[in-house]
């Protein structure tokens, strides 16, 4: 399966990418330019090359990427449990929103769909491994 990062060391010499043709690109060298990488990859030597791949795609097989301790795929939280501190159960995890601030768990709860920021604060629990998410939001949030 094909995960998208954020993760700037996915452009360290030698780091194996899927363009979203499906072909494996190899990393040859990478440098910051203002808020943009520039990449070079292997065997894409001329510029007309480099072209036909700006502005692609690039996933990271999740296999090759390992995890912290507090990391996890977005993906994988879908699906997942919700409760509270107390074990009361909230609902599960349908979606991620990406913001500007913070990703955001889109929850489906007994009242109805319900968002929570996914910062320690307001989500200090995520186990992957059990499929199960504590939450601990300020008062009114989940209403």
């Amino acid at each position: 399966m094909i995960r998208i990062s954020d993760d700037p060391r996915r452009f360290e010499p030698g780091s194996k990418l899927q363009h979203e043709d499906g072909r494996t690109l190899v990393v040859s060298s990478s440098r910051t330019h203002g808020a943009r990488f520039l990449v070079g990859f292997e065997g894409i030597d001329r510029r007309e090359g480099a072209e036909g791949l700006r502005g692609a795609v690039y996933g990271l097989d999740a296999d090759r990427r390992s995890l912290g301790d507090d990391e996890f795929w977005q993906t994988d939280l879908v699906g997942c449990s919700v409760v509270l501190a107390d074990g009361s159960d909230v609902g599960h995890v349908t979606g991620i929103v990406e913001s500007a601030a913070q990703d955001i768990l889109v929850l489906d709860t007994p009242r109805g769909e319900r968002m929570i920021p996914l910062v320690k604060e307001l989500v200090p629990t995520v186990d992957v491994a059990a499929r199960r998410i504590v939450v601990d939001p300020p008062q009114g949030l989940l209403d």
